[in-house]
C-alpha cells in the first residue's frame, strides 16, 4: 500500500496563522485586490514562494522588505545544499541555512528545504567514496540536516532527491547511480522520514512540466516507490521556462495525473527567461506564461503552491547560465514590479475585485501570403487592450466545426504557420489575448489551400520507436522526421493511425490533432525548418485497453 500522508500538525498551525494574516490584511484595506501576493495566495489556500540568496538577505533592506511582504514561503537558493552544509566529511555548517530559517520564522513563512541529494554541488569527498561509505554518508547527512530543523515549525518540507532523470526518461548516470544503483533514491526518502516524521518529502526535476518521456518516467518512478512503501509525499516541477520555446500546454493535465497518484504537487523553481534585450512584447508573453502557470496550479486541488526562483533580476542565475538571456523574474534589477508581477498577482487575486475583465478588441481579417505545402504566413490588423493587463499576443485557430484546433501563437500581428498538411484547404481566424487571459472575439476568417508536396519543397519520412510499454499504455519516443528531399522544408506533418480503443494522453515537440483514430502531428516553430538530411523528433503517450499490446505501425510524413 502507498504510505499514508504524514501528520501535519505543525503545518496546519502555520497555515492557520497565514490564513488569519490573509483575512486581516484583506479586511484592513478597502482595496483588497491590491494586497500582497502572499495575502491572495493564502486566501486561495496556496503558497507563493521565493528562493532567497543569503547575501542580499543579510545586506539589502529592499530585498528583505519585498521577500517578507510578498511571499508566504521561502526556499534557500544554495544555503541548504550539501556543499554549503557539509563541505568536509562530518563537519557541518548551518550559518546560511539558519539565516533563511530565522528570516522565515520572523515573517510567518514556511520553509522548503532544498536539496538533500543531488549530483551537483556535492563535495568531491562524497563522490569518491565506495558504496558502503557513500550510503552511510548519505544517511548521516540527511539525518543531520533534516534532524536539525525537525522541531522547527517553519520547516515543513524537503526536496529529498533532485534531478534523477535525463531528458530521454532514463535514470541519470550520476555518481550516486553509478555507485549505489537506483536504491539510493529510496534510501534517501527513508532516511528523511526517520529524521523528521512530519515533514513532507518531495522529488524534484526539470523539463517535466508537460507530458513527455521524462515526466512519464518520473510518474512511473513515483508510482513504483509508493507501491513499495517509500515515503514520497510530493512531486516538484521546476519550471525554468523560456518564451522562445513555447509554453508547456499540458501543464495542468500533467499536474493532475501526478496528483491522482495521491501525492501533493508544486511548482518549485519558476522563472521565465527571454532573449535580451527586453521589450514590451516579450514582457507581455512572459507575463502570460507566469499567469498560465499560476492558473494551472489553482486548477489542481493538490497543487500546494508556486515558488519563484528568486524574485528580482538583480540576483538571477539565468544570465550566467544562458548566454544572452535574462530578465526572468517578476521584479527588475531595481526592484520595480514588471508585468509578470501583475500577472501573478491578478491570477492569485481571482475574483477579489480589481482584475482585468475587458477583452482586447477584435483582430482584423488575416491576409495570407507565402503558402507552401507545409506553411503559410498570416498578417492582420492589430488589436488594442484597455483593461489594464496589456495585450499578450494572438492565437490562430482552424475553423473545423465543433472543435477548432489551435494552429499557432504569436506576440505580434503576424505569424508563419508551419507543419500544415499538403494539398489541404484551411479556414482560419485569429483571437487576441491579454495579460489577464481574456480573449477577444474571433476575427473574420481567411481561407487558403496548401500546395502539393514534393518538388522544391522537398519530401520527408517518419519512423517511430516504442520506448516503453505497460498494461494499459505506452510511450512512442522518438518519432524521427527526416528531410529526404534536396531543399529545405519549412514545416512538416506526420499522420498515423491509432489501433481501436487507443487514445493519445500526451505529446511533446509537436502539435497533435485527433480525428477519430487518425492523428496528425505538426511541427512547432522551433523544429519545423529542416535542411536536406536533417531530422527532428517528437513523441507521444497513449492509453489502450488492458491486455492489448498493439501500437501504431506506420507513420506518413508530408512537408
Amino acid at each position: 500500500m502507498p504510505p499514508s500522508p504524514p501528520h501535519r500538525s505543525r503545518n496546519l498551525a502555520l497555515a492557520a496563522l497565514l490564513g488569519l494574516l490573509a483575512t486581516f490584511l484583506l479586511h484592513a484595506s478597502p482595496a483588497g485586490a491590491s494586497a500582497a501576493l502572499r495575502v491572495h495566495a493564502a486566501a486561495r489556500a496556496k503558497f507563493i514562494g521565493a528562493a532567497l540568496a543569503t547575501g542580499p538577505l543579510a545586506n539589502e533592506s529592499a530585498y528583505r522588505g519585498l521577500a517578507a511582504a510578498e511571499f508566504n514561503q521561502v526556499t534557500a537558493e544554495n544555503a541548504m545544499k550539501w556543499d554549503a552544509t557539509e563541505p568536509s566529511q562530518g563537519q557541518f555548517t548551518f550559518g546560511g541555512a539558519d539565516a533563511v530559517v530565522s528570516f522565515a520564522t520572523q515573517n510567518n513563512q514556511q520553509v522548503h528545504g532544498h536539496t538533500l541529494v543531488w549530483h551537483n554541488q556535492t563535495p568531491g569527498w562524497v563522490q569518491g567514496l565506495g558504496a558502503s561509505a557513500m550510503r552511510a554518508a548519505l544517511q548521516n547527512h540527511i539525518s543531520q540536516v533534516v534532524g536539525r530543523y525537525a522541531a522547527n515549525p517553519a520547516v515543513v518540507s524537503w526536496d529529498v532527491v533532485n534531478e534523477v532523470f535525463d531528458d530521454n526518461g532514463t535514470l541519470r548516470t550520476s555518481f550516486w547511480y553509478n555507485t549505489l544503483g537506483q536504491s539510493y533514491i529510496a534510501d534517501a526518502f527513508r532516511a528523511a522520514r526517520a529524521a523528521d516524521p512530519d515533514a513532507r518529502l518531495c522529488i524534484n526535476d526539470y523539463n517535466t512540466e508537460g507530458i513527455n518521456a521524462k515526466s512519464t518516467a518520473l510518474y512511473n518512478l513515483v508510482r513504483s516507490l509508493r507501491q513499495d512503501g517509500v515515503p514520497v509525499d510530493c512531486v516538484g516541477f521546476q519550471s525554468h521556462l523560456a518564451i522562445q520555446y513555447g509554453f508547456p500546454s499540458q501543464l495542468q493535465q500533467n499536474l493532475q495525473r501526478f496528483a491522482d497518484l495521491g501525492v501533493q504537487v508544486r511548482i518549485t523553481e519558476l522563472d521565465v527567461r527571454m532573449v535580451m534585450p527586453r521589450d514590451a512584447g516579450k514582457d507581455a508573453t512572459q507575463a502570460a506564461y507566469y499567469r498560465d502557470v499560476v492558473n494551472a496550479c489553482l486548477a489542481v486541488t493538490a497543487c500546494a503552491g508556486i515558488t519563484i526562483w528568486g524574485f528580482t533580476d538583480k540576483y538571477s542565475w539565468v544570465p550566467d547560465t544562458f548566454s544572452g538571456q535574462g530578465a526572468a523574474l517578476i521584479y527588475n534589477d531595481s526592484y520595480q514590479a514588471k508585468p509578470a508581477y501583475t500577472a501573478v498577482h491578478d491570477a492569485l487575486a481571482g475574483g477579489t475585485g480589481g482584475t482585468d475583465t475587458t477583452p482586447p478588441t477584435t483582430p482584423g481579417t488575416p491576409a495570407v501570403s507565402g503558402v507552401t505545402a507545409g506553411s503559410a504566413t498570416l498578417t492582420w490588423a492589430a488589436s488594442t487592450d484597455s483593461g489594464g493587463s496589456g495585450l499578450a499576443g494572438y492565437t490562430v485557430y482552424r475553423e473545423q466545426g465543433a472543435t477548432d484546433p489551435e494552429l499557432g501563437r504569436s506576440t505580434g500581428p503576424t505569424i508563419t504557420l508551419s507543419g500544415l498538411s499538403a494539398a489541404t484547404q484551411y479556414q482560419v481566424y485569429v483571437r487576441a489575448r491579454d495579460g489577464a487571459g481574456n480573449l477577444s472575439a474571433a476575427s473574420p476568417t481567411a481561407m487558403f489551400t496548401t500546395s502539393t508536396g514534393g518538388g522544391d519543397t522537398g519530401g520527408c519520412s517518419a519512423t517511430g520507436t516504442v520506448q516503453n510499454q505497460w498494461d494499459g499504455g505506452y510511450v512512442v519516443q522518438p518519432v524521427t522526421v527526416t528531410n529526404t528531399g534536396t531543399a529545405t522544408i519549412s514545416g512538416w506533418s506526420v499522420t498515423f493511425t491509432l489501433p481501436a480503443g487507443h487514445a493519445v494522453t500526451g505529446s511533446w515537440n509537436a502539435a497533435l490533432t485527433v480525428n477519430g483514430q487518425t492523428v496528425t502531428a505538426r511541427s512547432l516553430p522551433y523544429n519545423g525548418t529542416l535542411a536536406p538530411g536533417a531530422s527532428a523528433t517528437f513523441g507521444f503517450q497513449a492509453s489502450r485497453p488492458p491486455g492489448d499490446t498493439s501500437t501504431p505501425s506506420r507513420y506518413t510524413c508530408a512537408s
